[in-house]
């Protein structure tokens, strides 16, 4: 049987846009970017379809269903509470969904400003049963987990100090510290 590939479906009108909006924001919170994005593929391309995308944003906004601001306290709080994440991660992701920076550094520092980012840190070890390190790969492999999960090289070196790693991998943080520099500057 040859594949047939999808039909494309019809283009909305505002109304039924609205409707997919609001179902689509019900499933699951969403930022003002990702709704846009998802929105799009649902009306026809160039100037009538953004128009009723703008159109269909405006109202959802209007009836206090979408909020970056919220969404960027919620996301924040929930990663900091749950996941036990570094401020360098959340600022990433929220950025990845399209949060603006303003927002962004206002949720962060919220949460994060009177946050002990080593006792964090530990907790994270704790969350996800993390051992000490016995060989130099188990120390990249825990050196990995924390840097993915956010946390500053200087946190990362308190954590494993304490767990007496060899310097070796200890110097490896001051190389991993640059290419994050590079990535992601400080504001």
């Amino acid at each position: 049987m040859p594949f047939k590939p999808k039909k494309k479906p019809e283009p909305l009108e505002e109304a039924a846009l609205f409707d997919y909006a609001v179902k689509a924001l019900g499933r699951r919170m969403r930022t003002e970017a990702e709704l846009r994005r998802l929105m799009r593929t649902r009306v026809e391309p160039e100037a009538a379809g953004d128009a009723k995308v703008v159109a269909v944003l405006a109202r959802l906004k209007e009836y206090g269903y979408l909020d970056d601001a919220s969404y960027a306290e919620t996301y924040t709080r929930l990663r900091h509470e749950n996941e036990k994440f570094g401020e360098r991660r959340v600022k990433q992701d929220l950025k990845q969904k399209g949060v603006h920076d303003t927002l962004i550094a206002e949720a962060v520092e919220a949460r994060y400003g009177q946050t002990d980012e080593t006792e964090l840190a530990r907790q994270f070890i704790e969350k996800k049963r993390l051992r000490p390190p016995e060989n130099d790969k188990e120390t990249a492999r825990i050196l990995r987990r924390l840097v993915m999960a956010g946390f500053a090289t200087g946190t990362i070196r308190k954590v494993l100090a304490q767990w007496n790693v060899d310097d070796g991998a200890l110097q490896a943080l001051d190389s991993i510290q640059d290419s994050l520099d590079e990535e992601m500057p400080e504001e």
